[in-house]
């Protein structure tokens, strides 16, 4: 009895689910209200377009600017995950000190690039004040205003994918998969 017992309690595959843990970061929770929000504008679109034969002309309007705004909060989704293209296969073959320069000089046009996008971010915004939408009588500064908070959050995010860099004075990160190549 006690054999039998044994059998059964050995498994030839034990499978567990690792425990998830969901962090609401405030892009993704931007990204899925404009996203849903954006889906329900263009089903209205669709519903009044082709089941009422009367389409409402703000919407088409309307879902181009959500569009935008998450475009631009969904860059800094990536921009978090690590997940905008770039070019790494070159620092694979490259000595150690010399890919830990290239990481720091990349590191810093991108600091740059960011620090700039979020400056003509406010300036059109601010410029953009006075023009109005189309359909609607708003302002185009809440349309580009997507732009500036986007790049805003991209910019904070790379400003921590930068910290952890310098912690570990610009080494490969050991979370990432190595580039393997035949």
């Amino acid at each position: 009895m006690s054999q039998d017992n044994k059998q059964i309690d050995e498994h030839l595959i034990e499978v567990s689910d690792p425990d998830v843990k969901i962090e609401p970061f405030v892009e993704d929770v931007i990204g899925f209200v404009i996203f849903w929000v954006l889906a329900s504008v263009v089903f209205l679109q669709f519903f009044s377009r082709y089941v009422l034969n009367d389409s409402y002309a703000w919407t088409e309007e309307i879902s181009r600017y959500l569009l935008m705004w998450l475009t631009f909060v969904g860059a800094a989704t990536a921009m978090r995950r690590g997940s905008h293209i770039g070019v790494e296969a070159i620092q694979h073959f490259m000595p150690s000190s010399l890919a830990r320069l290239s990481r720091l000089v990349i590191d810093a046009i991108t600091l740059g690039f960011l620090a700039c996008l979020c400056w003509f971010g406010v300036a059109i915004t601010e410029r953009m004040q006075i023009q109005t939408m189309t359909v609607i009588e708003w302002p185009m500064s809440i349309v580009y205003g997507g732009v500036f908070v986007g790049c805003c959050l991209m910019l904070y995010r790379y400003i921590r994918v930068v910290w952890g860099n310098y912690k570990r004075r610009w080494q490969p990160d050991p979370d990432k998969v190595n580039l393997l190549i035949d």
